[in-house]
């Protein structure tokens, strides 16, 4: 599997979306396997991290976020999800729970049920080592600065956000993976 190709079939190479997406995916991809190569103990799955890496925010073209020339109509929040239909449809169900169970430290279905959040009623949190890896990559960098790797203290505040139980989870996993 060649997740460029994938990636072709819905962004145009050459344009300043197709660009934000693959140099984030690059970035989150090349520190999830930086996580691996310092922990070898760890026993992932690599090929899997570098495919389910670059396609993690495979959705994002069909939410409306200006910023990041995503002109879509679904909200910001969704686009794991969306991802994930995506490469289900694409017969990539694995790959997929990558992109739904992604977004900060995982979305619980009491979280989602509780702040009333536009996403299908399920848990939404990494369950698999992979899952957990890419996900603690993904905290590293935007699609707004790239190039940028965030400070673990950027990190706790923008998970902050979002409760301190997605602090916790995160600090889990530098322990871990950091």
């Amino acid at each position: 599997m060649n997740p460029e190709t994938i990636i072709g079939k819905y962004y145009r190479p050459g344009t300043e979306l197709y660009h934000i997406l693959i140099t984030h995916s690059r970035q989150v991809r090349d520190k999830a396997l930086r996580v691996l190569d310092k922990h070898p103990e760890l026993q992932a799955d690599r090929q899997f991290i570098t495919e389910a890496a670059m396609l993690h925010d495979i959705g994002i073209y069909l939410c409306n976020a200006p910023r990041i020339h995503c002109f879509g109509t679904h909200h910001y929040l969704q686009h794991g999800y969306l991802g994930a239909e995506l490469l289900r449809n694409e017969g990539f169900p694995r790959h997929a729970l990558v992109c739904e169970r992604h977004t900060g430290a995982g979305i619980s279905l009491g979280q989602i049920k509780e702040r009333n959040l536009p996403l299908p009623h399920r848990d939404m949190r990494p369950v698999s080592l992979e899952e957990k890896i890419i996900c603690y990559a993904d905290k590293f960098y935007s699609k707004t600065e790239l190039g940028t790797e965030h400070s673990i203290d950027r990190i706790h505040t923008s998970l902050r956000h979002h409760g301190n139980e997605n602090v916790l989870i995160f600090e889990e996993w530098n322990a871990l993976f950091g």
